[in-house]
């Protein structure tokens, strides 16, 4: 299990590059290298992830006619007009059997330990097994019913119960992908935006997705443009948000 040596001097650039990150509207026409592309998705897929069951799908979109449909799908946002590269980052509620035995079958040494052999034979089957289709939430309910009175004398896990839990249990893992790969182009020196404004039933069409796959975010990367930014950064105090307790 080799890491690399981490420094002082490291951190100082990492800071660099979480502090230069914006969300850029406006991008120039230059292209990014098909490597930097490549290596800031290899970075989204080195994200930490639930059980790292990997639920996620990312959909470059590479042709002048995909990317120009994309941007409408997006409400013809500035930033999807303008960019270099599109990139539609769903998660999937469906994948999480398959991959379950995918993860017995990769795992890297060659006796896997029992615990994690029960995990991923019998545990993660009684985690996240939620009825695609439940419109009067009687299973959900049942499931969520059972956790609440196993928690009466232990800790347990009170979700996801429901497809829309599954969604959110995806989405987190997404959620830290996109975060790689958009701190991944900053690195490299081009911007991102993270865009949430789009119309997710023509994308779900443009990109084919599979049942129980959504999108979570669409982002355009590029060189940022001299108007690209439209404001300097803010945020509120941050006593406003960070407890000890």
């Amino acid at each position: 299990m080799n890491r690399p040596n981490i420094t002082a001097t490291t951190a100082s650039q990492f800071k660099k590059v979480v502090e230069s990150r914006r969300s850029v509207r406006k991008f120039t026409d230059e292209a990014i290298p098909e490597d930097v592309v490549q290596q800031c998705l290899d970075w989204g897929l080195a994200a930490p992830n639930s059980s790292n069951l990997q639920m996620w799908n990312f959909y470059r979109v590479t042709s002048p006619a995909g990317k120009k449909a994309m941007a409408v799908n997006c409400m013809n946002q500035s930033a999807a007009k303008t960019a270099a590269e599109l990139i539609v980052c769903t998660g999937s509620t469906r994948n999480w059997k398959k991959h379950t035995r995918m993860m017995l079958s990769y795992w890297p040494q060659e006796r896997i330990p029992k615990l994690v052999k029960t995990y991923y034979e019998k545990l993660t089957f009684i985690n996240y097994s939620t009825p695609p289709v439940d419109p009067f939430g009687v299973v959900g309910n049942a499931k969520k019913t059972l956790r609440d009175v196993v928690g009466l004398v232990q800790p347990i896990a009170r979700w996801p119960n429901t497809e829309e839990d599954m969604k959110a249990w995806a989405s987190k893992s997404v959620a830290l992908a996109c975060e790689n790969i958009m701190l991944g182009f900053r690195a490299h020196g081009y911007d991102t935006c993270a865009m949430e404004g789009f119309d997710e039933a023509r994308i779900r069409k443009q990109c084919k997705l599979k049942k129980g796959e959504f999108v979570v975010m669409v982002i355009a990367a590029g060189r940022c443009a001299e108007n690209g930014l439209y404001h300097d950064q803010f945020r509120f105090e941050r006593e406003r948000f960070i407890h000890e307790i």
